[in-house]
């Protein structure tokens, strides 16, 4: 009775579904020092043996040799403070970097750290320090040696000749190679993001979902049965010294009900353990009930000046299931409200089936609810059961009493 079925597949599905890896997210990340590392550890293999090895192939004086090495490692040392500070970073690499063009040995290793503090930059948002830093300084690599020689003449300090053309493209398809890269990976990257976001949203989706199944479910037990407790006590008490068979009855009645509902609690906790997943075999503490229980309902609901009538007009047509459980807890919250909440005398149950509908009327001559007063509860609970069956369930509450009407599909919810 309190297992799966009952709180239904919408919510434990869709929680076995998201617990069983249902993630969007990356499967590994790698430790943060990795990360951070590892650009630095290529930088200086590519660009500190490169410059050092070209230095010595194009025999390049010692301080201008020793120069583009401090300057190739420093750029690639910097890339440590590109995760806190990657605008900056990438700031200070590419103005190494264009120093180092202009200081021999010629045409040394790829900039590799440059590569890196782009990618770094834009994935992490300072797009614009990258763009503003790259340009910048591909500006000035392209008209430093004309300016150079334009200043100094044929003893320019540069000491070296303009770029090739062709240079000058590659270089620059490179740069954007770089960003698009960037690009990619940072809309990837806040894609991850915006799925995780949704499966986090999902999950709290279906958890509440649970929650309230499960409040509900306790609701209905602990309030039908304490209530019904309630009344035959009352009975009990009343008749104790008139009519000791009578509430001998009532103390019995007392004790089944206890039973019952200790039994149905055992249900909901069991489920709440996953026993009943752990052994999905063991049969239910308690059967699910039908509208064939209705009878026995109404008759525990009437005693202490409430009388309680069944008009069952079905005429041995019976639903579903699932919707006889939903109609047997909309009325026995619906009576439990009576009982709890009005000062009615009597209560009249209707069950009927009309058109492709199921409809369950539970009409008092009580007070009524006042208009102002909040939705309880177990209105609430019974307006859930109703909507999650497919149906609806509508309150006319005024000074000659209630009237709860739950309209529900015959065949149950599509």
């Amino acid at each position: 009775m309190l297992g799966p079925a009952r709180f239904g597949p919408s919510a434990t599905g869709s929680a076995e579904r998201l617990a069983d890896g249902d993630d969007p997210g990356p499967r590994f990340r790698p430790p943060r020092a990795v990360v951070l590392l590892v650009p630095v550890f290529v930088s200086l293999l590519v660009q500190v043996p490169g410059t050092v090895g070209l230095s010595w192939w194009q025999q390049v004086p010692v301080g201008a040799a020793v120069t583009s090495v401090v300057l190739a490692a420093a750029s690639a040392l910097v890339l440590l403070a590109a995760p806190r500070f990657p605008g900056p970073t990438v700031a200070v690499i590419a103005a190494l970097t264009l120093v180092d063009l202009f200081i021999p040995p010629i045409g040394g290793p790829p900039p590799i750290a440059l590569v890196f503090a782009i990618i770094g930059a834009v994935v992490r948002g300072a797009r614009v320090w990258a763009l503003v830093a790259v340009g910048a300084a591909w500006l000035l690599a392209v008209v430093g040696p004309e300016l150079a020689a334009a200043v100094f003449g044929a003893a320019s300090p540069v000491g070296i000749a303009q770029w090739h053309p062709a240079r000058i493209a590659l270089a620059t398809v490179g740069l954007a190679v770089c960003f698009a890269i960037g690009e990619g990976m940072r809309a990837r990257l806040r894609g991850a993001q915006e799925r995780r976001a949704q499966l986090t949203a999902r999950r709290r989706v279906a958890e509440q979902d649970e929650r309230n199944r499960i409040a509900r479910e306790l609701h209905d037990v602990l309030a039908h049965s304490l209530s019904q407790i309630a009344v035959q006590s009352g009975v009990g008490l009343h008749l104790f010294d008139r009519e000791p068979e009578r509430a001998r009855e009532a103390l019995a009645n007392i004790r089944a009900l206890s039973a019952t509902g200790l039994d149905e609690v055992r249900g909901v906790l069991a489920f709440l353990r996953g026993d009943e997943l752990a052994a999905p075999d063991t049969a239910p503490l308690t059967p699910q009930p039908q509208l064939a229980q209705l009878p026995g309902l109404v008759a525990g609901r009437s005693g202490l000046g409430l009388t309680v009538a069944l008009d069952d007009r079905l005429a041995g047509d019976a639903p579903p299931s699932a919707v006889q459980t939903t109609a047997y807890r909309i009325a026995q919250e619906a009576l439990t409200n009576v009982v709890r909440h009005s000062a009615a005398s009597h209560a009249t149950v209707t069950v009927e089936h009309e058109a492709a509908d199921l409809v369950l009327t539970i009409a008092d001559d009580g007070a009524g609810i006042p208009a102002a007063a909040p939705e309880r509860g177990g209105l609430r609970g019974m307006r859930e059961r109703a909507e999650l069956a497919g149906g609806r369930l509508t309150v006319d509450s005024g000074t000659r009493g209630t009237s709860v009407v739950a309209r529900l599909p015959w065949v149950g919810a599509a």
